[in-house]
């Protein structure tokens, strides 16, 4: 029998099970053929996850939770070569972000050199060339999977020819690539129920508020109807249309959703939701309707994320009777001028503070999303983002640093700028800022990102200390400290679910998410 082995680079702060791969693992099953899953997730031996726990509790955007994911003890690379004598695969599919490729290619230097490897998933599909240089990665996937996957793997195991599989791009016997653009996208109803045995059950278990649930994400929408310049679904738009002249973006019906939600219940315990999708209310009236009246049945908590401008009264009151739990938001920045020119996001600061409030009218936890150190931005900048935030009935402020994906907008406009190389790899640490701006150096960006929430909270009287606490100094670090348990004796301490004191207090107390989305 054929055998796959996938391998799932991941660091343990990112604790989502990736759901694509549960349905490849169901799809090459269905064809016939074996899988395996090597995950790295709960590995603690690679030196990329030197201090990101720390960094990520430094920066003050979640609530200390109970849970603690295991840490194996055993050493990951030598458990991987373990993996593929007992296992001996026909063929190793790696599915890996930009920021985790270089840790795919450290696994993959303890396979045998003869085992071909396909690579998949967003950094194949938008750095196709760059990820074909390296030398052991002899196929990948550019868009999407289901289709392609089950066909190299058909033609691997029968001998025929790979080299014409849309979607497929080959390293022939001299180094040439062969590259084939990719199929017609695929209906989302016709996929098969995921395959969620291939993860260790802990897997399924992630903090919201405060409280372990046992999650698991059903997709809704594929794709995205916005086009932000930080994310690549605008290019996976083009993408399509060039390549088969028909739209990336699609809807699942909600026959299929209910399928997938009843799965998840009966066959593996959900007791939370997750919606993935980049913006869950891109739908009409006539499909949130639909999906209130399916929900009304199901009657789980949930998570979704959308845009600030698809919020209504209405929406908002029929999501919190659904059972809507937390939701995720983007602002990204605070300055109007700023966002429209650079980030591409269209609205007034007025509409902004107008449909938060709205969630905090109905009593709706939520986190307000923001970028630190896009392209061109100053500190002074960065300021108008510290500002906003402070206008609003926050639940939770999150601040990211920017990181240059392949395959968007603000990619091409860093590497115009100078500010990054063309062949930039985005690091796995996420506190790590790439870019070399002369108006917000990188030592500046990392002090604001650890120092955001205290700006967002503290009283401004405070803020001349803060400012020493952004400092990446010893005396910085130990203000920071001192400052660090202020903000968790009187933030943390509060109930993890929204009270009226933290809605009619932007400076109140803050139920901040436990665990976070990435």
């Amino acid at each position: 029998m054929f055998r796959v082995l996938m391998l799932y680079p991941n660091i343990r702060i990112e604790t989502l099970v990736p759901t694509a791969l549960a349905l490849f693992s169901r799809i090459l099953k269905d064809a016939g053929f074996e899988v395996n899953l090597f995950d790295t997730t709960y590995y603690g031996t690679t030196t990329e996850l030197v201090d990101i726990d720390r960094a990520k509790k430094q920066n003050l955007i979640v609530r200390p939770c109970d849970i603690k994911h295991p840490i194996k003890a055993t050493d990951g690379f030598e458990d991987f070569e373990k993996k593929i004598r007992d296992f001996n695969p026909d063929l190793i599919a790696v599915t890996a972000t930009e920021s985790m490729f270089p840790m795919a290619l450290r696994y993959l230097e303890h396979a045998p050199p003869n085992l071909p490897v396909l690579l998949g998933g967003v950094f194949a599909t938008f750095a196709p060339d760059l990820a074909m240089s390296f030398p052991r990665i002899d196929m990948l996937c550019v868009g999407e999977g289901e289709r392609a996957l089950v066909e190299l793997c058909n033609a691997m195991n029968s001998g025929k020819d790979r080299t014409k599989i849309p979607g497929i791009w080959v390293k022939d016997h001299d180094g040439r690539v062969i590259r084939n653009a990719p199929g017609d996208p695929i209906n989302p109803d016709d996929n098969p129920l995921p395959d969620l045995s291939i993860f260790e059950d802990t897997r399924h278990l992630q903090p919201r508020g405060g409280k372990v649930w046992r999650l698991f994400q059903v997709e809704t929408h594929r794709g995205c109807p916005y086009k932000c310049t930080f994310c690549n679904s605008p290019d996976q738009d083009r993408l399509y249309e060039e390549a088969t002249g028909k739209q990336f973006f699609r809807k699942k019906s909600m026959s299929k959703i209910r399928e997938e939600l009843l799965h998840v219940i009966k066959n593996w315990g959900a007791n939370y939701i997750g919606f993935w999708a980049d913006t869950f209310l891109a739908w009409t009236t006539h499909e949130f309707d639909a999906f209130c009246e399916m929900y009304q049945d199901i009657k789980l908590p949930f998570w979704c994320q959308t845009r600030l401008e698809t919020l209504t009264r209405e929406n908002v009151r029929r999501l919190k009777e659904a059972g809507v739990h937390r939701m995720d938001l983007g602002l990204e920045h605070g300055n109007e001028k700023f966002r429209r020119e650079v980030v591409d996001r269209r609205y007034p600061n007025s509409i902004a503070i107008e449909k938060i409030a709205l969630l905090g009218e109905f009593k709706i936890p939520h986190t307000l999303n923001n970028i630190i150190g896009l392209p061109t931005e100053t500190r002074e900048l960065a300021w108008d983002t510290i500002e906003l935030c402070r206008q609003m009935p926050l639940d939770t402020a999150r601040a990211s640093i920017f990181m240059p994906y392949h395959g968007t907008r603000l990619h091409a406009l860093a590497v115009q700028k100078g500010y990054i190389p063309a062949d930039l790899i985005c690091p796995i640490n996420p506190n790590e800022p790439v870019l070399d701006m002369p108006g917000f150096t990188k030592d500046q960006i990392k002090g604001f990102l650890r120092t955001f929430n205290m700006y967002v909270r503290f009283e401004k009287n405070r803020w001349s200390e803060i400012m020493q606490a952004e400092k990446m100094t010893s005396t910085g670090d130990s203000i920071f400290e001192r400052l660090q348990q202020e903000f968790k004796d009187r933030f943390y301490s509060a109930p993890a679910d929204m009270t009226d004191d933290n809605l009619s207090n932007p400076n109140g107390p803050a139920t901040v998410l436990a665990g976070g989305l990435n």
